[in-house]
């Protein structure tokens, strides 16, 4: 009898272990879900900026790229996880599924439009340098003052 018991405390204990890893893989993977939500809403700002010509670019840049390190650095954590919750989850959670589905719809959408605005960004770019060429070829850029160079009124009427 006392054999049956140590079978029943240590499928005990190695459901509490695979609850764990399966608490920790889901909080992990819904932390880095909503890291790509968040950057996805800064992608979406970012290229309103970019289109209107306006805005604090920099900004969403340094943003972004802490959004990328702390994607990055979650990454690194879920990755040894994957195996542990594999070898403890033969079949595997459906919910865990399903959000690691999601996790990879948002990285795709991600990518397309981390592409998208460095490619809206360029063509802002190529703008901004042809409309500076245009202006360093003004005509009227290296006309001399119609007075001489020294331009600067010497006396002023102030009774009128």
């Amino acid at each position: 009898m006392p054999a049956a018991q140590a079978v029943t405390t240590l499928s005990d204990r190695e459901i509490n272990e695979r609850v764990a890893i399966l608490k920790r893989f889901r909080s992990l993977l819904l932390e880095q879900k909503s890291r790509f939500v968040t950057y996805l809403d800064v992608l979406d700002k970012q290229k309103t900026q970019i289109e209107e010509g306006s805005g604090d670019l920099e900004g969403h840049i340094e943003l972004e790229e802490k959004l990328v390190s702390d994607i990055l650095s979650i990454q690194k954590t879920i990755t040894p996880m994957q195996p542990l919750y594999k070898a403890a989850w033969k079949g595997g959670a459906p919910e865990i599924t399903e959000i690691t589905r999601t996790l990879e719809t948002l990285k795709a959408e991600t990518a397309r439009r981390a592409a998208e605005n460095k490619n809206l960004l360029q063509q802002r770019m190529t703008e901004l340098k042809q409309e500076l060429k245009t202006l360093a070829a003004n005509p009227f850029k290296k006309r001399r003052p119609v007075y001489g160079d020294n331009a600067q009124p010497m006396l002023i009427d102030i009774k009128g």
